[in-house]
């Protein structure tokens, strides 16, 4: 039957989101496979910043873009607001065989095989995106150059999302009137992200790193959606300009109701915008709990030695410190298991290696 999967929700929150054994593989040829996520779950609550991070390479962004469709899931499943909106064939498979099972050891249908049926009938239909789901969830890109069309001005690649969904009344209206009332509504939002209305005309080649970010950030805005994915917003940026883009996905998220997932492999600035933080290596989501909790009292090695890979504008303290060295050969995330180390504080292992952390000063 069905594994049976670890859940964090904190029943005294609404889910928005909730990832249920997350599987993304790929085949890269002559039968190899790469698992770049593998068994994820996790659950984002209504209102909240979730921070996913890890080093290049673990899985955070092909998390994100297989939550918002970039990528259909291997396995696993997906619900926003409560309702299914991405199984993987893997999931479908599975149920498929469990069927097949029963069918061996029972003369009649059972209540259960009547309800895998359905289950399988429905998570295909639920794999069709609906045009709604597109404008409550949007995703705002790492490259804001390599996202943004060069050949269109800003005003039409902002109000993409209104051509796109209909969202303007146009009845009755000239075309006048309609092309005047979807300027009004991007030169706004423009000014929201810092810009002005003098921006709209002009091509993405004419801004700033930071400008084009904002650009991008306007664009996910247009069509008001509840949930932002947020795929590395800032790593491309200048370091002086990363601070007042992340400030500004505060202000925004306070003004609007947001909740966002945001993807950064620098600790440092998750720490700053998020509320809970998923910690991934190798496909694995290995530690998960609160900003706090990750900062203050990390468990896993592996978040250890991120946090000891942040620098500190302190260079007595940077000439004694010693950088943690995680050794990944040591841990094998198939034998572990979620083990809740404090309140609302889990760890992926075994119980062996939990309590050697322990012993370890963790």
């Amino acid at each position: 039957m069905r594994k049976k999967e670890w859940r964090f929700v904190n029943e005294n929150r609404e889910v928005l989101l909730e990832v249920k054994n997350l599987k993304q593989y790929f085949h890269i040829g002559g039968g190899s496979v790469v698992k770049a996520v593998d068994d994820v779950s996790f659950e984002i609550y209504k209102g909240e910043t979730f921070g996913l991070v890890g080093e290049s390479g673990s899985g955070k962004s092909t998390t994100g873009r297989s939550i918002i469709r970039l990528y259909e899931p291997t396995g696993g499943e997906i619900f926003y607001k409560g309702e299914r909106i991405a199984v993987g064939h893997m999931s479908i498979d599975g149920w498929k065989k469990d069927i097949l099972k029963m069918k061996k050891g029972q003369s009649e249908e059972s209540d259960q095989m009547t309800d895998l049926k359905e289950l399988i009938k429905t998570a295909k239909h639920d794999n069709i995106v609906k045009s709604d789901l597109r404008k409550s969830m949007q995703m705002i890109f790492q490259d804001p150059m390599a996202s943004l069309n060069p050949r269109l001005r800003v005003v039409d690649i902002v109000a993409e999302g209104i051509d796109v969904h209909h969202l303007i009344d146009t009845k009755g209206l000239s075309n006048k009137a309609r092309l005047d009332k979807r300027e009004e509504k991007v030169f706004k939002l423009l000014e929201k992200v810092g810009l002005s209305r003098d921006h709209a005309g002009r091509y993405p080649h004419e801004f700033s790193g930071g400008q084009r970010q904002r650009i991008g950030i306007a664009r996910a805005l247009i069509t008001n959606p509840d949930f932002i994915i947020a795929d590395e917003p800032i790593s491309a940026l200048d370091v002086s300009i990363q601070a007042q883009v992340v400030n500004l996905l505060n202000d925004l998220k306070e003004e609007f109701g947001l909740t966002y997932l945001f993807i950064a492999h620098d600790l440092s600035m998750v720490k700053y915008i998020s509320d809970r933080i998923g910690v991934m290596h190798l496909g694995k989501l290995v530690e998960l709990g609160t900003s706090d909790h990750i900062n203050d009292n990390p468990f896993h090695p592996y978040t250890k030695s991120l946090l000891s890979a942040i620098p500190l504008p302190d260079p007595d303290y940077e000439q004694s410190r010693t950088r943690i060295h995680y050794d990944k050969n040591k841990v094998d995330y198939n034998k572990g298991q979620w083990i809740e180390v404090e309140p609302n504080h889990f760890v992926l292992g075994t119980v062996e290696e939990v309590e050697e952390w322990k012993k370890s000063g963790h």
